[in-house]
């Protein structure tokens, strides 16, 4: 997988994390896979918009501020 792909699952990783919940909790209030998840934070999943709007979207934040901790890192 890109770097790109790998720092933004790394980026969910530290907000799920930073609210102490489960891979599980997060999955079900993003209404995605646990597995898939895992995936995701891994780096070995490319989320679709959608799932990455999901995402966001459980945390209670813009997508953007998910997107933008990731401008640091050159796309592949």
């Amino acid at each position: 997988m890109s770097s790109l792909t790998a720092h933004f699952g790394r980026v969910v990783r530290q907000h799920r994390e930073q609210r102490r919940w489960s891979q599980e909790l997060l999955a079900h209030r993003a209404e995605i896979n646990r597995s898939y998840l895992g995936e995701v934070e891994r780096g070995d999943a490319v989320p679709s918009l959608q799932t990455m709007g999901k995402l966001a979207s459980a945390f209670g934040v813009r997508l953007s501020l998910l997107l933008a901790a990731c401008d640091e890192v050159p796309i592949d």
